[in-house]
Parts: C-alpha cells; sequence; structure tokens
C-alpha cells in the first residue's frame, strides 16, 4: 500500500513539473533604458504591463527590469510632462525607449493677475478648468461647474433654485469668512452669478499664497479669475447652439393631509421631542 502511494506522489509531483515548464518558458525578462529627448536618462518613469498590476519604475540611471507574463504583452510607459507610449515585447529581452514632451500640457494657458503665462513657467498652486467643461452639467449657477473638477476646491449647495453656492479653496480657515475672491475680466467683485457659462473662455483658480501678493489681503481665501470670450482680430464668425429640454411624467402625486391629519401629525412630532 505505502508502494502505491509512493507512486501516486512520484506521478503528482512529475506531472506539476511538466506543467510548470511551458509556464515558465512564456514569461520574458525585458530590461533597457529610457531617455528624453536629448538623449539624458529619465529617472521615475512608470512602466507598466497593459492589463495587469504588473509595473516598476526606472532608476537613477533610466533603467528598468521588468518579467512579463508572455512575449506579446504590452508596456505602458508613461511619466509626467511626456507623451505616453505603448510597445509590444515581441520576445524581445532589451527594449531601449525616447520619451517625446507632451507639449500640449506644458503650453497651456495660466491667467493671473498681471500676465498671461504658460504652465511650464509657472511655480505656484494654479489650477485651470476648460471652458467645455463648464457646460456639460445643466445648472444656472456657474459655481457649480466648479465641483469635481479642481482638486482642493470644495462647493457647497443646497439645490434650491435661485440660490448661491459656496466656495472653499482653502478650507474654514477664519471666523470672518472663508468666500474666495472673484476676478472677472480683471475686475474684483463678490458674485458672479450674472455670468453665464457659455461666456467664459478660461477659468484660473490661485491656491496658493502667491496669489496674496497680486490682491493682497482679500486673497485670503484663494482667487478665482474668470475671463469671458471676446472678438479677436483675424477671427472667422463661429456660431454654436446649445439646447436644453425636459418632460414630466404626469400622475397623482402625493395626497394631501387633511386638517385633522395635519394637526396629529404635528401633536405627535411635539410629544417625540
Amino acid at each position: 500500500m505505502k508502494k502505491v502511494y509512493r507512486s501516486l506522489s512520484f506521478c503528482a509531483v512529475y506531472l506539476l513539473m511538466l506543467f510548470s515548464v511551458p509556464l515558465n518558458a512564456q514569461s520574458v525578462n525585458v530590461s533597457g533604458t529610457i531617455n528624453d529627448d536629448s538623449a539624458q536618462p529619465l529617472p521615475g518613469v512608470s512602466i507598466l504591463e497593459k492589463g495587469t498590476a504588473n509595473g516598476t519604475t526606472t532608476d537613477v540611471e533610466g533603467k528598468y527590469n521588468i518579467n512579463v507574463t508572455s512575449g506579446s504583452s504590452v508596456l505602458v510607459v508613461s511619466f509626467i510632462g511626456y507623451k505616453t507610449q505603448e510597445i509590444t515585447v515581441n520576445n524581445r529581452s532589451s527594449i531601449n525607449l525616447s520619451l517625446d514632451p507632451d507639449v500640449t500640457a506644458l503650453d497651456e494657458v495660466i491667467v493671473t493677475g498681471y500676465s498671461v503665462d504658460k504652465r511650464r513657467e509657472l511655480t505656484g498652486a494654479v489650477s485651470t478648468v476648460k471652458a467645455k467643461d463648464l457646460t456639460y452639467a445643466a445648472t444656472g449657477n456657474v459655481e457649480q461647474m466648479l465641483q469635481g473638477r479642481v482638486p482642493g476646491v470644495t462647493v457647497i449647495t443646497n439645490g434650491q433654485p435661485g440660490t448661491t453656492s459656496q466656495i472653499r479653496i482653502r478650507g474654514f480657515g477664519s471666523f470672518g469668512g472663508n468666500a474666495p475672491l472673484y476676478i472677472v475680466d480683471g475686475v474684483p467683485t463678490g458674485d458672479v452669478n450674472f455670468i453665464n457659462p457659455d461666456d467664459i473662455e478660461t477659468t484660473t483658480v490661485l491656491k496658493d499664497a502667491a496669489a496674496a501678493s497680486i490682491y493682497g489681503a482679500r486673497a485670503a481665501s484663494g482667487v478665482i479669475v474668470y475671463t469671458t470670450k471676446r472678438g479677436k482680430k483675424g477671427q472667422k464668425l463661429n456660431v454654436t447652439y446649445d439646447n436644453l429640454f425636459g418632460f414630466t411624467q404626469p400622475g397623482d402625486g402625493q395626497e394631501m393631509l387633511k386638517p385633522q391629519e395635519f394637526a396629529d401629525w404635528t401633536w405627535q412630532a411635539i410629544r417625540n421631542t
């Protein structure tokens, strides 16, 4: 009986060894160096096997090493300020790459109080919102358009028609007031409900203390700079049309309380308190 168990154990181990051989043969070790457009090594570049959580980063010399599941795997190479690339392994053990700068992201225009700068030349904590992002949601309050679109900015609203929203850029840091300063086309204002979201060209949120050097103590809770659209020399005529409609399904609705029922509910609420 012991001989039978030994034979079965030996067969099981042998079968596991047979199955493990092709599995190990499928994995491929890939290494290489990642440089920028000037042939300088890039440290901290993310290399991820597409569709998996298998990934690594480059060292200070721009070198990396990763084991992928198969020779047909795809490597996703990404780095801040550079274009993301997807490279198929094709059973190669060495892959060297050169990343190109993402000029679109670096040339994004930032409107401050005294100049219009490019993002690559700006050192302050500044966020921008594209004009098309302000028209996705249907709302009559331009302040609600910033909800969830700027990191660190909180929009508080009760949803009641005609009410204004509260924007907090630096949290609740003072007892006097935590509302930010609004600048519309260079003019300070305390209310922006008169602005049509379709008329806004750029939205810049100044979040750091450097805004105080431009607007003084009024910028203690942050600054939101709005620039409206205007005509430009040589610009062609452009007409856009936006439409919003809705419908209400008729029904019986909720039944109203009778005077005696309303009095009973009110008396019950008083007793419960």
